[in-house]
């Protein structure tokens, strides 16, 4: 019998007290201040539907992405003003299966048939690799388990991560200062057996999270994390499991800063979102959203403002790209929702239609 961890049966109960208590705690922003200060100038709970239009669709299995040809530079110009860059994302500069994940050809060694461990980490037989070593790096790894991080300063590169159900591809708790990147995390099917989520942070405390150049698919959720800096990562083709609230990227509350700069994210479902800030847990507040390409979702970004709920602050949302890849309205609702455009510090500006290069208003 396959041991999860936490048990399927009691994940998201477990998230959601997690981030309630993380939520108590205390936390030292130094890290994700500095994320915050370079964008200004977790979780697997669903949003409450209430603030969240859904329309299930049912999903079907996809051939994962075929593997880059070429790491593209990380540096990049503004992408042309009236370019449809959802059609080639990389020719604008954006993410795609080009330039984000594990480089072709990297050589990888599949846990555990090839090696089992390594300095501060273990394949731990019950069914996960822990990670329970400072300093810990995990590189050139082929891996179809949970990577469980209880560590700080751990960094995960060049690393493909593929399983399926209701699991984390990658986690962290109570960690400080992980880097997760130039990596692959999804699940080989879009259905019912998709991963539930690719990068959690399960208690909601940990501190200068860095999540860079990954590639994610067939994920009900890519990452759910609150605070720290999320870069140049391409999450596409969701998976659905019936009930599933689908994210691209998620927040579930809090003050610490978080930057989401410059990811591409395609959402092919009508619910519920690209990238979206909720009060699930208490005021949003200090988010950076910027200078993404979004696509889909019921509204593509939600903007922090609970109908209700504590007033939203410092939330700048400017310089994205809304795609019609999927409807109309960009999501099958609209761009953009909760979001209160007179709260204190907030900011919504730049935002623009993708080929058109039409003011989102």
């Amino acid at each position: 019998m396959r041991h999860q961890r936490p048990p399927a049966a009691a994940g998201r109960l477990l998230s959601r007290a997690g981030v309630i208590l993380g939520a108590l705690i205390v936390l030292g922003a130094c890290t994700a201040a500095g994320a915050w200060a370079l964008a200004s100038g977790g979780r697997t709970s669903s949003p409450p539907s209430a603030a969240a239009p859904t329309a299930h669709h049912a999903a079907t299995p996809r051939p994962s992405p075929p593997a880059p040809a070429a790491r593209q530079a990380t540096a990049v110009t503004a992408a042309p003003r009236h370019a449809d860059c959802s059609r080639v994302p990389h020719q604008c500069g954006y993410p795609d299966a080009t330039n984000a994940g594990v480089l072709a050809g990297t050589t990888l060694r599949q846990v555990p048939a090839q090696v089992s461990r390594g300095r501060g980490w273990h394949y731990d037989p019950r069914g996960w690799v822990e990670v329970s070593g400072n300093g810990a790096v995990l590189q050139g790894l082929t891996i179809s388990h949970t990577i469980d991080i209880t560590a700080s300063d751990v960094t995960i590169k060049d690393v493909r991560v593929s399983l399926s159900g209701d699991n984390f591809g990658i986690d962290l708790r109570h960690t400080h200062n992980v880097t997760i990147e130039d990596s692959d995390i999804s699940s080989p099917y879009a259905d019912s057996r998709r991963l539930m989520v690719g990068v959690k942070d399960v208690y909601g405390d940990s501190t200068g999270t860095r999540i860079l150049d990954n590639n994610i698919w067939h994920t009900a959720t890519g990452v759910q994390v609150g605070e720290g800096l999320i870069e140049n990562n391409y999450i596409h083709d969701v998976g659905y499991k019936a009930g599933d609230h689908v994210n691209g990227i998620t927040v579930n509350g809090g003050t610490v800063p978080l930057a989401i700069l410059h990811n591409t994210v395609f959402v092919n479902l009508g619910q519920t979102d690209a990238i979206s800030l909720f009060e699930d847990f208490g005021v949003e507040a200090n988010k950076a959203i910027k200078d993404n390409l979004v696509a889909g979702g019921g509204y593509s970004i939600y903007g922090g403002q609970n109908s209700g709920g504590p007033a939203a602050y410092n939330i700048r949302i400017t310089g994205n790209r809304f795609s019609r890849k999927y409807y109309r309205h960009g999501g099958q609702f609209g761009p953009l929702a909760a979001f209160r455009s007179s709260g204190r510090g907030n900011a919504w500006s730049g935002n623009t239609w993708d080929g058109s290069g039409a003011t989102v208003s």
